[in-house]
């Protein structure tokens, strides 16, 4: 099977989070109701959600009907291509509940177990960020690189919290021993954007216990084009939580700060044993 053209999926992954990221400003405009929740009564999912992710998998089948299909709301959707599409409809959705200008629209194209293009929109600010693999990344068109890591009592990281009780008392308390080895932390509320932030050298590094792959998967290749480190490390909830899966601390940050970054991560308690152990 030939390998896709990777900037024809950049392409369609921007042109469908464009409109997708038109249907979710509109949705915002009128008002937006809570439609139900997932892991817990804070876990929130609106009618936007919903309908953002049926858009989205309407233009990607439409283009490319043999694809395959993960997203956050919906079923799974098998394809024959060996292309797989990861869509988080709205990440943030509880800002775009409350109107906080820091949610978008995030589809990557995933071939072989590595993601090869995608697109994130920021649906408040109109900011694109694009990246097809081998060709770099960019916001609105700009290229986009990373800002060299300074020392890490200069860094300031992004990070995010779970849903589920036992998961946010974790990270509190890897959060609490973290603080005092950094400049600042900063919670904005979307996985999406926090990577993206890395990848345009607004931020130092990104560190969450448990985000998904809808997430992560466009960021992460943004931030990689542009010279950043991106993995997926054994975080210590895995040995703590019965059924937790062992890879689930989402780590980013410069190339050359991410030696020193899972160091600190380690010593803070966020990471697994003494070994790497990680899926990059």
């Amino acid at each position: 099977m030939a390998a896709p053209d990777v900037v024809e999926l950049r392409e369609l992954a921007l042109d469908v989070a464009r409109q997708a990221s038109r249907l979710v400003a509109e949705r915002r405009a009128a008002g937006v109701a809570v439609a139900d929740t997932k892991s817990s009564g804070t876990d929130v999912v609106t009618e936007a959600d919903r309908a953002s992710e049926e858009l989205v998998r309407g233009l990607l089948l439409g283009a490319r009907p043999d694809d395959a299909i993960l997203g956050e709301e919906g079923d799974d959707h098998a394809g024959t291509s060996g292309v797989r599409w990861i869509v988080d409809p709205i990440d943030g959705t509880v800002n775009f509940l409350y109107d906080l200008p820091q949610y978008a629209v995030s589809v990557a194209a995933e071939w072989e177990c590595e993601i090869i293009a995608g697109a994130v929109v920021n649906v408040p600010s109109g900011a694109e960020y694009a990246a097809a693999r081998g060709q770099g990344s960019t916001r609105n068109g700009v290229p986009l690189r990373v800002r060299p890591a300074p020392p890490m009592q200069e860094r300031l990281i992004m990070t995010g919290f779970g849903y589920l009780r036992e998961v946010r008392v974790h990270q509190a308390d890897c959060l609490s021993r973290l603080l005092p080895q950094v400049r600042d932390i900063r919670r904005m509320g979307s996985s999406a954007l926090d990577i993206c932030h890395v990848a345009e050298g607004s931020a130092d590094g990104y560190v969450e216990e448990g985000s998904q792959p809808w997430d992560w998967a466009a960021a992460s290749l943004v931030l990689t084009e542009a010279g950043g480190r991106f993995g997926v490390l054994p975080g210590a909830l895995g040995t703590r939580i019965p059924g937790w899966p062992q890879e689930t601390l989402v780590t980013a940050a410069p190339a050359d700060g991410w030696d020193a970054f899972v160091t600190t991560l380690r010593a803070c308690g966020y990471v697994a044993g003494a070994g790497t152990g990680m899926r990059e």
